[in-house]
């Protein structure tokens, strides 16, 4: 689904590498990061996502990424060496992982990627989710790419049915050749570990955000 949030972001982006990346300017200095509230109540998307599925990913799986992602940033600013790779910011910490070792390499894939993931997939979705403003720049670049924007949902789709295991489907923008693509990651990784890449928007596919109602039917 279409939220009209994507909606305004097509309409005020002069281009498409301004579309903001929910996770851009969350830098971690010497406090932990916290959990943002949702843009809407629980039980706002039913019945396509139940309120006790919503309450659980939110407060369950998303705090735990967070937790995980700030077990991290403590490691890096206790030691003076690392203590600068804190301060990147979430965003640029995961394009640098080289530079950060194991084990906490690991927490900062893992709990980074999954923290700044849900920003963005709860930013992607609205109560009464409705297609793009055909006029907006996204809009157009949508079915400039794919055709339409129906056709766009279609292929989308079917990357989703794609994924196996857990992971997340992306409509993406590359900076480089200002091209739009459907791609997909496994886990907790996102297309913005590489650098130009932007996620616009994301569909987390790992069965947490769809058991409770849905069971092995992804295809709902």
């Amino acid at each position: 689904f279409f939220s009209s949030n994507v909606s305004k972001m097509g309409q005020q982006a002069a281009v498409l590498g301004l579309v903001l990346l929910a996770a851009t300017g969350l830098v971690a200095h010497a406090q932990n990061l916290e959990l943002p509230k949702l843009p809407y109540d629980y039980d706002a998307l039913e019945p396509v996502i139940d309120a006790q599925t919503m309450r659980i990913h939110h407060l369950m799986h998303h705090n735990a990424y967070l937790t995980t992602i700030n077990k991290a940033l403590t490691a890096l600013r206790s030691d003076a060496k690392t203590k600068p790779l804190a301060k990147m910011g979430v965003d640029k910490l995961l394009q640098n992982l080289d530079q950060v070792h194991e084990p906490i390499a690991g927490l900062v894939r893992n709990g980074g990627g999954g923290f700044v993931n849900h920003i963005l997939f709860w930013g992607s979705m609205c109560k009464g989710g409705k297609p793009l403003d055909a006029s907006s720049a996204l809009g157009k670049a949508v079915d400039g790419v794919f055709t339409s924007q129906q056709r766009f949902i279609e292929l989308f789709q079917e990357k989703a049915m794609g994924v196996f295991g857990s992971g997340w489907v992306w409509l993406v923008y590359d900076t480089s050749d200002k091209s739009l693509s459907i791609s997909s990651t496994a886990n907790q990784d996102t297309p913005a570990m590489q650098a130009g890449k932007v996620p616009i928007l994301g569909l987390d596919v790992w069965e947490h955000a769809y058991y409770l109602k849905h069971q092995n039917r992804r295809p709902e």
